[in-house]
C-alpha cells in the first residue's frame, strides 16, 4: 500500500478499469432500447444507479491509495471481473433466457464489487481509527442494500424492481447518514476521475449514434444527424469542462479535512450521478434517431421520434444541465440563469416539438445548445478568460 497525497492524478490502471464501465454502459443504453416505455427507463436507471455506486466506491478508495500498488492494483483487478460480469448479465437483468440465472448472478457479482470495496479499504484504513469506524457504519447500509438485491433476484418481476430500487434508497441514503469522516488527500485525483467518467459517457453517446446506424447505406440524413449528434455531445463537453470543471476542482483543493469530504461527497458521488444519467438517456434517444434517419425504409424521414426516446433526448439534457447548476450551486452558491432557462425550456420541449421529423428534432435540440455556448461565450468573455488563465 502506498498512501495518495495532495497532487496525486489518476493512474492508467484506473483508466483501464473504466473500460469495463463504458461496456456496462454501452448495454445499460441497449438495455432500455428494446423497451421503450417507463419501465424500460425506470429500470435501465435503476441498473445505471447500482453501476455508479460501484464505480464511486473505488474513486474513493484510489483516492485513500494509489490504485496500481500492491493490494489496491488486485482489488481492482478483480473489481474489473466482476464487473464484467454484471455487464454481461444486463440485457437479461429481469429475465434469464437460459442457463444461469441472470439476475442473481448479477446480484452477487455486485455484492462481491461493494463488500471487497470496504474490506480492501478496511486494510487501506489501517492505523486511522476514525476512518475505520466510517467504514463500520457504511457496511450496514451496503450489507442491507446486497440482501436485497439478491432477494430481488430471487423473486423476479415487479418484486425484483421494488427490491432493488429500494435497495438504492438504503445504499444511497444510508452511506450519506452515515457520516463525512472520510479521507481526501487529494483532490486534483477525485476532480480528474470524475472528469473521465463524464468523458466516458459522453462517448457511449457517440458510440449511440455509430450503432444507431446499424450497417445501414450512408446517406446525407445519416450524416446529418452524425453530426448534429456529434454538436450536442461538444455542446456538452464544453458546458462541463469549458468553467465549471477548473473551478469546481479549485474550491475542493482550497478545503481540508471533513469540509472537502463533504464537498467532495455532495458535489462529486452523489450530483455527478444525475449528469451521468443525463447523458445516458441522451444516448439513447440519438441512438433512435440515427435508426430513424439510417432505415427509410420502416422510417420514413418526415416520420416524429416516438415519445420514448424524443423525452430520453431531451429530457436527458435538462438532467444534465440542472445537475450543473446544483453543482455549482454547491461549490460557490450561485446559479447560471441561461442555463436554468434552457433546462426548463427542454423539459417542455416535447410537447412543442413532438410533431416534427426526428431528424428535425434533433436539429432544434442541436441549435438551442450551441446558442446557449454561444451566448456565454460571448457574454461572460472576461469571466471566463481569468478562470481559464489562472495559475
Amino acid at each position: 500500500m502506498r498512501p495518495t497525497r495532495e497532487g496525486h492524478g489518476v493512474t492508467t490502471l484506473e483508466l483501464f478499469f473504466d473500460l469495463v464501465f463504458v461496456f456496462a454502459i454501452t448495454q445499460v443504453t441497449s438495455f432500455m432500447a428494446d423497451d421503450l416505455t417507463w419501465r424500460g427507463a425506470l429500470r435501465g436507471l435503476v441498473l445505471l444507479a447500482l453501476l455508479w455506486w460501484a464505480w464511486c466506491s473505488y474513486a474513493w478508495l484510489g483516492n485513500q491509495a494509489q490504485a496500481d500498488e500492491g493490494l489496491i492494483r488486485a482489488s481492482l483487478m478483480a473489481a474489473m471481473a466482476a464487473m464484467f460480469v454484471v455487464a454481461l448479465t444486463i440485457p437479461e437483468a429481469w429475465g434469464s433466457g437460459g442457463g444461469l440465472h441472470a439476475p442473481i448472478v448479477l446480484a452477487l457479482s455486485l455484492g462481491v464489487v461493494r463488500l471487497g470495496h470496504l474490506a480492501v479499504f478496511a486494510v487501506a484504513a489501517a492505523g486511522d481509527a476514525g476512518l475505520r469506524r466510517q467504514l463500520a457504519r457504511t457496511a450496514v447500509p451496503v450489507t442491507i442494500a446486497a440482501v436485497l438485491l439478491v432477494v430481488g433476484a430471487v423473486l423476479g418481476g415487479p418484486a425484483q424492481t421494488g427490491c432493488w430500487a429500494l435497495a438504492l434508497v438504503v445504499d444511497y441514503t444510508g452511506v450519506y447518514l452515515a457520516g463525512s469522516d472520510w479521507r481526501l488527500p487529494s483532490a486534483r485525483h477525485f476532480a480528474e476521475r470524475h472528469g473521465l467518467i463524464i468523458i466516458i459517457a459522453l462517448g457511449e453517446s457517440i458510440v449511440a449514434i455509430g450503432v444507431g446506424v446499424g450497417g445501414q447505406a450512408i446517406t446525407t440524413p445519416v450524416v446529418a444527424a452524425a453530426l448534429l449528434g456529434l454538436a450536442v455531445t461538444v455542446a456538452l463537453w464544453w458546458a462541463y469542462f469549458d468553467v465549471v470543471a477548473p473551478v469546481a476542482e479549485r474550491t475542493l483543493s482550497a478545503l481540508s479535512g471533513s469540509d472537502r469530504t463533504r464537498l467532495a461527497r455532495d458535489s462529486y458521488t452523489y450530483l455527478h450521478f444525475p449528469m451521468v444519467a443525463g447523458i445516458v438517456y441522451l444516448a439513447l434517444g440519438l441512438k433512435k434517431v440515427t435508426e430513424y434517419v439510417a432505415d427509410t425504409e420502416h422510417h420514413p424521414l418526415s416520420e416524429p421520434l416516438a415519445a420514448g426516446p424524443l423525452w430520453a433526448m431531451y429530457g436527458g439534457v435538462a438532467t444534465y444541465l440542472l445537475a450543473h447548476l446544483a453543482f455549482r450551486q454547491r461549490n460557490i452558491g450561485s446559479i447560471n440563469r441561461p442555463r436554468l432557462a434552457v433546462a426548463v425550456l427542454l423539459l417542455l420541449a416535447p410537447f412543442l416539438v413532438g410533431a416534427l421529423p426526428a431528424l428535425a428534432a434533433l436539429g432544434v435540440l442541436t441549435a438551442v445548445l450551441v446558442g446557449l455556448i454561444a451566448f456565454e461565450v460571448v457574454r461572460y468573455a472576461e469571466a471566463r478568460d481569468a478562470i481559464r488563465h489562472q495559475a
